[in-house]
């Protein structure tokens, strides 16, 4: 059936009866197809004359030949209605069609997926996609190539496959949108599963509430708890958990490879700027922090935190800046000279610390070796640590993957193509919000398109809090339920057709089912998602238990060897 010329009869549908380019297709549904297994998200395709139309239904509608059939219903499954059924009362599908293929017996996927810019004839057959129309327009996973990751089953098909293409997914940033509850966290871990497994990009997770690493909870929605595998165990040394807090850790049995500390030192004012609402910052505040920075260089928060209270307005005089401003200064950053991981002084980290004490270069370097690296806040996991230290790592990160894609663009050498990085922020409103996406370096990022190699994954059940440009840009986004009309018109900034889509998102079950739309697949598609459990993991080349009990026993006080 690879050209498409011979479809099986039993899958037919229904017939086209009206339509248009703009508006869509709509389907008169056969007589003998039950309205109840006809779904919206669910996949078609219309067989036109010289191609195929690849297709989504968006809506279910019944009609009736006649108004006076309506105003005197007939009891349901009596003679009389079973007489009208089909004939004078019948069912209307809305269809949108997303990709158009010509039929021919050589098909190349790259080149024969055609935007959609006609419209098939009237009483066009509309059959059920099957495995083989899937396949051509998603493709499937290779165990050489691993260019294409599954993320779950189209409606109604649990054999076949929907895949991301995950060299297109890299090229972008890209999101994962859903309310509470309705498994987005799985939804994320699903996708960087993937990328980890194809080496196509390395990966930085901060993880908020420690739910990547090593394990979390299932969200199976039964009463007894069960727990199950994070990136760490599965993919073993590709992956490595660095801890912002080693107690946390320690007490949930977690084997982290890195514990992170920040020196004040190393804490520029641009780290500081947008936590104002956080801290309740004014702006005057700033501006000091800045005539600080100039007096002190690197040492300028270390200057501010030891200074007593009580010299505040001579320091002030002395320095050119405004008492009130100095002082408000002084109170609000003692907040996070609190955090369990700031310390003073870089030379602290040398005295008595283990070699898995890093800080956040080492972490870079890891990360440019092609290491894997989940950051786990553990009980720091409050908004002020997650806003410092996301902004902190990624603003030297992105300078240090700016100098080295410039290197790679003086001298085109293969060795100095900087390896493509993507960086997942969960609470991404926080972030990308219209205030702090023009000052953040994540709104920088996103913006940029990749043309440094770093691209976002924002995971976030807030869409709309998102800046309308920022969202415009994401390439590929995989939203699960959304209730809030504001979150369901954010999720489709910049798409074309999203009318149609939008009673699709608003039909999906509260768990494992996703929209799937953008530029890593060809046509928006609803999956049930794959399972995470242990077919997952053995899909994954999960390690066996005894290597896993082997790094356990070697991580000895839960720090690596050497």
């Amino acid at each position: 059936m690879a050209d498409g010329l011979n479809r099986n009869q039993e899958e037919r549908l229904g017939a086209v009866t009206s339509g248009s380019l703009s508006e869509g297709i709509e389907m008169r549904l056969d007589a003998g197809v039950s309205i109840e297994d006809v779904r919206a998200g669910k996949f078609v395709v219309i067989e036109g004359a010289r191609h195929d139309f690849f297709s989504m239904i968006t809506d279910v509608r019944l009609d009736a030949s006649s108004a006076s059939i309506l105003r005197d219903p007939p009891g349901r499954r009596t003679l009389l209605s079973n007489v009208l059924e089909g004939d004078h009362t019948y069912a209307t599908i809305s269809l949108k069609p997303m990709l158009m293929v010509e039929r021919k017996a050589e098909f190349k996927r790259e080149d024969d997926l055609r935007p959609v810019k006609s419209v098939p004839a009237h009483f066009s057959t509309v059959y059920k996609a099957g495995a083989v129309d899937v396949d051509r327009i998603f493709g499937r996973e290779d165990g050489s190539d691993r260019r294409y990751f599954s993320l779950g089953s189209p409606l109604d098909m649990e054999d076949v496959e929907v895949c991301l293409d995950l060299d297109r997914f890299i090229e972008r940033s890209n999101g994962v949108f859903g309310k509470t509850g309705t498994g987005k966290t799985f939804l994320t871990r699903l996708v960087l599963a993937g990328l980890i497994r194809s080496n196509k990009a390395v990966n930085l997770i901060f993880d908020m509430h420690s739910e990547y690493g090593w394990q979390t909870r299932a969200e199976s929605g039964s009463q007894k708890d069960s727990f199950v595998k994070g990136l760490k165990n599965l993919f073993g040394h590709k992956v490595a958990i660095c801890t912002l807090d080693p107690e946390s850790a320690s007490a949930r049995n977690v084997p982290f490879d890195f514990e992170l500390k920040i020196p004040l030192t190393e804490i520029e004012v641009e780290d500081i700027a947008p936590l104002q609402d956080e801290l309740n910052l004014h702006s005057t505040a700033i501006e000091t922090a800045y005539i600080l920075r100039n007096h002190y260089k690197k040492r300028w928060m270390l200057e501010l935190l030891d200074r007593e209270p009580a010299s505040m307005k001579d320091w002030a005089e002395e320095i050119g800046a405004n008492k009130e401003s100095l002082a408000a200064l002084y109170r609000k950053l003692g907040a996070i000279r609190s955090l369990p991981f700031i310390v003073d002084q870089p030379e602290k980290l040398a005295e008595g610390a283990s070699s898995s004490r890093i800080n956040v270069l080492r972490l870079i370097e890891e990360l440019k070796a092609g290491k894997n690296i989940d950051l786990e806040f553990g009980r720091v996991s409050n908004m002020l640590a997650y806003l410092l230290v996301a902004n902190l790592i990624t603003r030297r990160i992105h300078a240090a993957w700016v100098k080295q894609a410039e290197k790679y663009m003086a001298t085109t050498k293969l060795e100095d193509r900087p390896r493509p990085l993507m960086i997942s922020i969960e609470e991404a409103h926080k972030f990308l919000n219209p205030a702090a996406a023009r000052q953040t370096i994540f709104g920088v990022i996103a913006r940029e398109l990749r043309k440094y190699f770093v691209s976002l994954l924002v995971v976030d059940q807030r869409p709309s809090g998102i800046d309308d440009e920022i969202l415009s840009q994401l390439g590929t986004r995989v939203t699960a339920l959304l209730n809030d009309e504001k979150d369901i018109a954010a999720v489709f900034t910049g798409v074309s057709g999203a009318a149609a889509l939008r009673n699709v998102l608003a039909s999906l079950d509260t768990r494992q089912q996703a929209l799937i739309l953008g530029h890593a697949t060809p046509m928006p598609v609803v999956v049930k998602t794959r399972h995470y459990g242990p077919d997952f993991y053995q899909a994954m080349g999960d390690r066996s238990d005894e290597q896993r009990d082997d790094e356990l026993d070697k991580a000895l006080g839960y720090f690596p060897e050497g």
